[in-house]
């Protein structure tokens, strides 16, 4: 597909099938592969990234299949995983990475890793500075980024980490190396990032425990090596995915949607609070709790939003749905401010800058700064060529954009959607959608 094109729409009315969803898809697949005894995941996200995390899984020794509709999972432990006699490719999967190298601190194995263009130019010190204070040892990388080549220690350590960065693909990754480690491991994050490898590991047996402390950070501890034991996991739908058909409907006229088991847990719902927050007309009902993450069905009807202020200290609840977010600022009246955003820099793609310029090029003004984005909300005029650069979240929220704007918007490489919502562009087009696609 070498791009779509995406029109303005009559009404969007449905209820669209969101994916499951993808961090917790990734932690199932990891954190199940270190069980004893099998685990049984149901509603897997089967998306490029993470067969790419499942294919990584594969080579390190575990044996997944899929069967009576579900993806069975034979765990190998916490020190079971094998060393592999070539590279372990990634492709874009930066979770599948981050956590896949904590994983095997335990399995005291030498592991190469490389990624595709996009995920070899993310920064991984990130990862390696904690585990490399854990016992890794890094053989090889290139300024911090892929490919990399690690040595699992032959006894992890426990430590006591302060993250100066609020990722939950940071703490995640030292978490699962203080699985191996004898003593508990600590990790203070100046705010709570999401929070489902915690729920996770503790519904399969660790003893881990998560509390808010002064100034709005949080602690988690951590007991290692646990007896994990391999269990039923129920994968809820992808709010992140989620968040596409639900500002599509809030700024297209007379539209109105359902959506059902979508995630809404507190460190996910950051995009909901800053739509009400604009007037957007959306209502979360039927809520329920299942394996420990909270679920609910949404409705979201077209809104005249207004624009506001969106707090830094809401970034690690809705990290990855600020370029859709910026698709509803420019279609709400007045101006929208997105501060403490300075992560988006190092996502698949810069995104303050390609949404900026995306939004300018469709007649939208914008300010950007080093981690603020401000977006001066008007008629979209479209008529532009937008090139995702390889960033599923781009593509898809300039899709979503077109669907208002007075001339078409060309979306060019949406081949990456297929990173995160395979079937993004056919429901769309059942909701009403005007995308074509262009082989």
């Amino acid at each position: 597909m070498k791009y779509i094109l995406s029109q303005k729409s009559s009404p969007l009315l449905g209820t669209p099938q969101i994916p499951g969803d993808k961090s917790i898809s990734h932690r199932a697949l990891i954190i199940g592969s270190m069980c004893i005894g099998k685990s049984y995941v149901e509603g897997l996200l089967e998306s490029a990234d993470v067969f790419s995390t499942m294919n990584a899984l594969r080579m390190l020794g575990v044996e997944i299949v899929f069967s009576n509709n579900k993806w069975v999972i034979k765990g190998v432990g916490l020190s079971g995983f094998r060393e592999p006699d070539e590279y372990i490719d990634l492709g874009n999967s930066g979770t599948g990475i981050r956590l896949i190298l904590g994983a095997i601190m335990g399995s005291n194995i030498l592991v190469n890793f490389k990624g595709d263009t996009s995920l070899s130019k993310r920064p991984m010190e990130r990862v390696l500075t904690p585990l490399q204070l854990m016992g890794a040892k890094v053989i090889s990388s290139k300024n911090g980024k892929l490919p990399i080549t690690i040595k699992g220690p032959e006894e992890v350590l426990s430590i006591n980490y302060i993250s100066k960065i609020s990722s939950a693909q940071i703490k995640s990754s030292v978490l699962l190396s203080g699985l191996s480690a004898s003593g508990k491991t600590i990790i203070k994050e100046k705010r709570e990032s999401r929070n489902h490898t915690e729920t996770l590991l503790s519904k399969l047996g660790a003893n881990i425990v998560s509390k808010s402390i002064e100034n709005g950070s949080n602690i988690i501890e951590l007991d290692g090596r646990p007896l994990l034991k391999g269990k039923k996991i129920s994968v809820p739908s992808d709010p992140s995915s989620a968040a596409f058909p639900i500002v599509a409907a809030m700024i297209t006229p007379n539209s109105k949607i359902n959506l059902h088991n979508i995630m809404i847990n507190h460190g996910r719902n950051g995009l909901i609070e800053t739509l009400k927050e604009m007037g957007g007309k959306i209502k979360i009902y039927n809520e329920r709790n299942i394996d420990g993450e909270k679920n609910a069905s949404i409705y979201v009807e077209y809104s005249e939003l207004k624009g506001t202020i969106v707090p830094s200290d809401r970034a690690p609840q809705m990290i990855d749905e600020y370029p859709i977010l910026s698709i509803a600022a420019a279609a709400a009246e007045g101006n929208t401010t997105m501060k403490g955003i300075s992560e988006l820099r190092v996502k698949e793609s810069d995104r303050i800058k390609i949404v900026s310029e995306g939004l300018n090029n469709a007649g939208i003004k914008t300010i950007e700064t080093a981690d603020s984005l401000k977006v001066f909300g008007g008629q979209v005029l479209g008529g532009c060529t937008i090139d995702s650069e390889l960033d599923h979240r781009i593509a898809m929220s300039f899709a979503i954009l077109g669907l208002i704007s007075k001339n078409p918007i060309k979306i060019l490489r949406p081949i990456t959607i297929l990173t995160s919502f395979p079937n993004f562009i056919n429901m769309m087009i059942d909701l009403g959608a005007k995308l074509t696609k262009y082989e």
